[in-house]
């Protein structure tokens, strides 16, 4: 039977490869054979896990989060673990044209031949191409048109901690870290199907056999308040996140797969600390990474050689949500620059928090190829910072930036919000004045101004966080603040970019939204919608509409305040704080 299965896998990838050949732009995402990708026979082993993300091979191959997953799996030998990502719109077409599945890369194996398929949702615009993805590997759209003979369809990763958008079309979501998770649901599944028993017994009996995965169907939403309750006896009201509590010990991707072609991130990546030691308002990954925890140098220095060996890159990415509050990072950056410098490998450090390490980073990222660095104020005046809980000061931020400009660096990104609670004029003003002093720090420096960008987006109340209980702010204002900001720039050093605001507003309404959302973005799916995240695809006046006819009441949802003893859509996910923590920061953030 594995036999005949191999036959027919290399028969769709025949045909596949023949039409790419022809019709299809950048075919190389298409073909796998990628350096480190592993592809094992399914007749040899257990079970087959394919993990998908709804977004392209280009973004998607750039997810650490996926290289992790993808690792962790195949670090077993009894498990076959591929993997696939949405196919963009005239491969799409060919695949309906021509009556072929969507496949993995690895063994060209279709979706529904699977016996677990896996989406990574790393956030809330990628609904549509989630369903995309079921429907051409031939998976049945909604939960309950599902039979024994299809994959358990499981997703996680941060937009799963706000699943009811989603949850007509998921099986069963993965809440917190995946690494442990993952493997066990993947066995637990294999095991119910050993018993011979019905898809719906095999949820049920998994769902109460494991802690932190939700089931939706067995779930119910409150018709007033959205937030759905179990069915069943013995299913927890609130499902805790999973946490990895030995992060050290935990194996990186040091085999990572090097992309066919060029991607958004083509580097190593290495997370050297998961969760943040700052309790920031407004932001979601800080309580649903809790706690903090930390790999040893010693541990990230040998990942990273392994990594360079492996893959031959030119460029080490330290990833965590606030890399320069890793404890260890002088030590680690002499250790890595000793290791690498003398190789021609540059390492790059994202997410850095304005602190008393920024103003070392010039000193410790000594590199040949210098250019920008990124870092995210929020806000640019002391009275918001304290109301969203951002404990920064302008003068370590300038500090930072002088002894950056002393060593070679010439462009800095600065990260802001506008539309934050209490946000005044001069808070605004704030942001240009904040930019512009770094420019003509530049000029101090080095006798010219250095070249900066605001990137400004639009304030969203995420769930999860305290800020969750406030409106987000109306069309019109976020129209005026962005005016504001482009009418009163003066240098032409300084860049001011804004998020779209349709794409904002939308983000917030799949964010917040019950199941209701689901409806409208089947709707919206069925008229075409595809990858959403992408300005130039997104069409909102669809979307407003479909929202309508599911009755959504987008007002309610993204404008209205709530108060912190109301049930909310997404009460039975659970934070390691809990909702009383939220509460209190709340509180705390309107005194």
């Amino acid at each position: 039977m594995w036999y005949s299965a191999l036959m027919l896998s290399q028969s769709l990838k025949d045909q596949i490869i023949r039409q790419l050949m022809a019709d299809i732009q950048t075919p190389g995402q298409y073909i796998g054979g990628e350096l480190n990708a592993v592809a094992r026979d399914h007749g040899s082993v257990r079970g087959s896990l394919c993990l998908a993300f709804p977004d392209t091979y280009s973004i998607g191959m750039s997810c650490h989060g996926l290289q992790v997953l993808y690792g962790v799996m195949n670090r077993r030998d009894d498990w076959a673990c591929e993997r696939v990502f949405a196919p963009l719109g005239d491969m799409e077409q060919m695949l309906r044209r021509e009556g072929l599945p969507l496949a993995s890369l690895e063994t060209f194996t279709p979706l529904d031949k699977f016996d677990v398929v896996g989406f990574t949702l790393q956030y809330e615009l990628c609904g549509t191409n989630v369903l995309t993805m079921l429907d051409l590997g031939r998976i049945p759209l909604h939960v309950e048109d599902r039979t024994e003979a299809h994959p358990l369809v499981i997703a996680g990763g941060p937009y799963a901690a706000t699943p009811e958008p989603l949850a007509p079309f998921i099986d069963l979501f993965v809440i917190g870290d995946g690494e442990e998770m993952l493997p066990r649901v993947c066995e637990a599944w294999l095991e119910q199907k050993a018993l011979g028993r019905s898809r719906e017994e095999a949820l049920a009996a998994t769902a109460a056999e494991l802690p932190h995965i939700y089931v939706p169907r067995f779930y119910e939403p409150d018709a007033r308040t959205g937030r759905p309750r179990p069915t069943r006896p013995g299913l927890a009201e609130r499902i805790e996140p999973a946490v990895v509590a030995d992060l050290d010990a935990t194996p990186l991707p040091c085999r990572p797969v090097v992309p066919n072609v060029e991607t958004v991130h083509d580097r190593i990546a290495i997370e050297i600390m998961r969760g943040c030691p700052w309790q920031c308002r407004f932001c979601q990954s800080s309580p649903a990474k809790r706690p903090v925890r930390f790999r040893r140098v010693e541990t990230i220095v040998e990942a990273a050689l392994q990594s360079y060996r492996n893959t031959g890159y030119n460029e080490i990415s330290l990833l965590s949500l606030s890399t320069s509050d890793y404890p260890h990072l002088a030590e680690l950056l002499t250790a890595l620059q000793a290791m690498f410098r003398p190789k021609g490998v540059s390492i790059a450090v994202p997410s850095l928090r304005v602190n008393e390490q920024l103003q070392m980073l010039g000193e410790l990222l000594n590199t040949d190829r210098r250019g920008g660095v990124t870092i995210a104020p929020e806000a640019a005046r002391d009275e918001m910072r304290r109301r969203i809980g951002k404990r920064i000061t302008n003068d370590d931020l300038y500090e930072g930036c002088r002894q950056l400009f002393a060593k070679g660096f010439d462009r800095v990104k600065l990260y802001f919000m506008c539309g934050l609670p209490g946000e005044t004029e001069d808070d605004l003003a704030g942001i240009l004045e904040m930019a512009e002093t770094i420019s003509r720090l530049g000029r101090e420096v080095s006798g010219r101004l250095a070249q900066v960008t605001a990137s400004v987006s639009n304030f969203v109340p995420k769930p999860h966080t305290p800020l969750q209980f406030g409106p987000m702010q109306s069309r019109d204002y976020f129209r005026k603040a962005h005016r504001f900001l482009f009418d009163c720039k003066r240098l032409r050093s300084v860049q001011v970019k804004r998020h779209d605001l349709e794409c904002s507003l939308l983000e917030g309404v799949l964010g917040r939204g019950d199941r209701r959302v689901g409806r409208a973005l089947e709707t919206v799916w069925r008229r075409g919608a595809r990858f959403d995240a992408w300005h130039e695809h997104l069409d909102v006046e669809g979307w407003w509409k479909a929202l309508g006819e599911a009755g959504v009441d987008v007002d309610a949802v993204l404008h209205r305040a709530r108060s912190t003893d109301e049930p909310l859509p997404w009460d039975h996910v659970g934070i390691r704080q809990g909702r009383d923590h939220l509460v209190e920061q709340w509180n705390k953030a309107n005194r």
